[in-house]
């Protein structure tokens, strides 16, 4: 190497070094302030119950043919928009060597454009605080959760609807990349979305930044403690929170991991080169065993979900009115993490999961992901391993438990119960081929790129960051 290069190479590591470090000690001085900064915990709630109020969405079923700007494509029987953006509902035909059933037909959302889920941070009195919104949508049981800073699909941030501007937009569209804390595009429901991903980042931004009416300043702390209760901090709100650096990385997790870090790569590849998927876009009129009436898709056994139509009005988005279809799950969702301490050091049973709308077959999800519901009808060897372990919980060893909801813009009544889980000393540390024991600090590493961690295991690592 040309000795000229090496100076100038070891200054800048050195330098990038010192910035992370700072940056980890900022972090951990935000999550330790757990009753506030500029607005208690007292203040937040009253604020968020007066932005629920304002914010009440009226939202009613209707049966497809009263959708405005909606319809379904002559020949293919597709539901889309009139526009061709926001998204369309089509038809998927999937055989794969993994699961109980190898092949089946499904509606799944197509949404090619690429949104914008940001976080705006800023320090204020010594603490970095997350700019926050309060954002009803038309799919949340309670309304109005709390969301980031920017929640866009580049339909809304274009403006395609007509509508008002995305406030805070100008934030992400091209930061300063000294500002920039993370960026990384992210995965949504494989199962529910085909090949669907959102740019997740965290921007840091300066005191001509102020929190609309509708926004608040809250810190790490004080959102960890949000995270456990039910419905509140939103889905896409979770996964920007997962790829923000974590402070205690570099603590007791950083070294001693059952496998290391080129282990745990070459393991996540030799799953998507073993498993084998195939999913093929069919006209959702030809989708096997799924029946349309006026008012629903629905599958034949009543099973897994269905597509609806609900009309929608509101005061305070950037459209006042409008119509659309919605996915609406049949039955709670359950996402469970077992973690066990080996050789002293914190690790989580990470599963490799193969879904249909993954780009890249697999990524990895909680050890158990499931609509119990949907498996009852299956023989006991059929339904999801390690069910049977987060059945028979107990609650002395559940650290994390709490209904969240899934994504409020395309999703009816969408909940999980995520649950963390330690199991117990003598519980195998020798795991099944689709399951690896990985230490936080892992995971951290693995969220830096795309496609790792699908988004149910990302709400998971924002639940760890919360324990003690």
């Amino acid at each position: 190497m040309d000795s000229t290069v090496e100076p100038s190479y070891a200054a800048g590591s050195a330098v990038s070094s010192r910035r992370a470090v700072a940056l980890s000690s900022r972090l951990a001085a935000s999550a330790l302030a757990t009753e506030g900064g500029v607005m208690s915990n007292e203040a937040f709630h009253a604020w968020f119950e007066e932005r629920q109020r304002t914010h009440a969405l009226q939202v009613s079923r209707i049966p497809f043919g009263e959708l405005r700007g909606w319809g379904f494509a002559p020949g293919s029987g597709n539901l889309r928009h009139d526009s061709g953006r926001f998204f369309s509902i089509g038809g998927l035909r999937v055989r794969s060597d993994y699961g109980p059933v190898r092949e089946w037909c499904q509606p799944i959302i197509h949404q090619p454009e690429i949104g914008v889920l940001g976080i705006a941070v800023r320090e204020i009195d010594g603490v970095l605080h997350c700019l926050m919104q309060a954002k009803p949508e038309p799919g949340n049981a309670n309304g109005v959760q709390l969301s980031p800073t920017v929640q866009a699909t580049k339909s809304n941030y274009t403006r395609v609807h007509g509508g008002s501007a995305v406030p805070y937009m100008e934030c992400f569209a091209d930061p300063d990349p000294r500002r920039v804390l993370a960026d990384v595009l992210q995965s949504e429901q494989g199962s529910w979305f085909y090949r669907k991903r959102n740019r997740n980042m965290v921007v840091e931004v300066g005191p001509e930044v102020e929190a609309g009416e509708d926004f608040c300043w809250v810190t790490l702390g004080q959102l960890g403690g949000l995270l456990r209760h039910p419905d509140l901090v939103n889905m896409d709100a979770r996964t920007v929170l997962s790829c923000i650096p974590d402070w205690r990385a570099g603590a007791s997790t950083a070294h001693g991991g059952l496998h290391s870090d080129t282990e745990i790569r070459s393991w996540v590849t030799a799953r998507r080169a073993r498993h084998e998927i195939t999913a093929e876009p069919l006209p959702l009129c030809e989708a096997e065993g799924w029946r349309r009436s006026e008012e629903a898709i629905s599958h034949e056994s009543g099973r897994f979900f269905s597509i609806v139509a609900v009309d929608v009005s509101s005061h305070r988005r950037e459209v006042p009115a409008w119509s659309q279809p919605l996915l609406e799950p049949h039955g709670l969702g359950v996402a469970a993490l077992l973690v066990k301490r080996i050789g002293g050091v914190p690790h989580a049973l990470l599963s490799a999961r193969v879904e249909p709308g993954f780009l890249d077959v697999v990524e990895l999800g909680p050890t158990v992901q499931c609509t119990p519901e949907s498996y009852a009808p299956l023989p006991a060897g059929d339904r999801p391993r390690y069910l049977d372990v987060l059945l028979e919980r107990r609650p002395e060893r559940t650290l994390f438990d709490a209904v969240l909801s899934e994504e409020g813009g395309r999703f009816r009544h969408a909940r999980s119960r995520y649950l963390i889980i330690e199991v117990d000393e003598d519980f195998p540390t020798a795991a099944p081929e689709d399951f690896r024991w990985v230490t936080l600090r892992q995971m951290n590493e693995l969220l830096k790129y795309s496609h790792q961690l699908n988004v149910q295991a990302r709400t998971l690592v924002a639940g760890m960051r919360t324990l003690p």
